[in-house]
């Protein structure tokens, strides 16, 4: 194993103006672990019901993510309910039930304790370090959080953040961690309290890297549908992260050779409800969009 995610397992039920599914299988562990396998020998750490759907399990499996950090309990797995507008920005949370995920306390198996790459999806800070202290030297990590942990567990987060290599975040979350309008300004004054690196997701707007060295802004690349943007953040951050574990190093260009790489793949994901763009996502499918994306991005000055 040579990344290690940690986060949520859920079943996420969605409705769009176009459809609806019930019980889909998401959470952002998913997400991140099936947009990375192809790349990199990925391993999860979450925790689901007595109720997850063995269909589910097989399909992680299938896709070579290893499960032996998987815990099932008794109980209801992590739900999450959510209707989008014709605006695929435009969602609003119908439901959450944490159900087992409100007990959750991460246990790392021996060999996910090794692992060179770890991705803290978006969970409690608390529970972030926890994992942190059971690690053993991981050569890279990164972290994903969001305004509810922003806004009420700061002092926690400020224990993480110091911890980390890479934060990967929204723009309005980088406004509200620094307190400053300004996105730039606001990247720049997060990278002196610990990671060496911003990477700040801006959905159908691409990506923006921000370090000690400079600035990368990578834009989206433009689709004629949009079927489910659930999940996008994940599968970008888990291309992004197997794509760190083919580098060398972790320089400025290799890092934007890795939010190309995620906003490729993330666009898979909103192709399709669930999980199933990312699953589905063969190697020539990637390497074509790939083309594609150097082509829409190409300039001569």
């Amino acid at each position: 194993m040579n990344l290690l995610v940690v986060g949520s397992v859920a079943l996420d039920s969605v409705r769009t103006p176009r459809a609806e599914v019930i019980d889909e299988l998401g959470g952002s562990a998913t997400y991140a672990s099936l947009a990375a396998s192809s790349l990199a020998d990925t391993g999860i750490v979450a925790v689901v019901g007595s109720d997850f759907p063995g269909s589910s399990r097989d399909l992680l499996y299938n896709a070579a993510v290893d499960l032996e950090g998987l815990e099932s309990v008794e109980g209801e797995t992590f739900r999450w309910s959510g209707v989008y507008g014709e605006d695929p920005n435009d969602r609003s949370t119908l439901d959450t039930q944490l159900n087992v995920f409100a007990d959750f306390e991460p246990k790392l198996p021996a060999r996910c304790r090794d692992a060179p790459y770890l991705f803290l999806g978006n969970i409690h800070p608390a529970l972030q370090t926890r994992v942190l202290d059971q690690v053993n030297a991981p050569k890279l990590v990164a972290c994903d959080t969001m305004n509810f942990w922003i806004e009420g567990e700061r002092e926690a987060l400020d224990r993480v953040l110091p911890r980390i290599d890479l934060l990967l975040v929204n723009d309005e979350e980088v406004k509200l961690l620094s307190g400053e309008t300004n996105l730039l300004i606001g990247a720049r004054a997060i990278l002196e309290v610990g990671p060496k690196a911003v990477v700040v997701k801006k959905g159908e707007h691409g990506a923006m890297l921000v370090t000690s060295e400079g600035l990368f802004v990578a834009p989206a690349l433009p689709l004629a549908s949009v079927i489910d943007p659930t999940g996008a953040g994940d599968s970008f951050a888990g291309g992004f992260m197997g794509r760190l574990t083919r580098e060398k190093g972790f320089d400025e260009e290799a890092l934007r050779r890795a939010i190309v790489w995620g906003t490729v793949t993330a666009s898979f994901c909103v192709e399709h409800f669930g999980v199933r763009g990312v699953v589905e996502m063969s190697d020539e499918d990637h390497a074509a969009r790939m083309a594609a994306y150097r082509e829409t991005t190409r300039v001569a000055y």
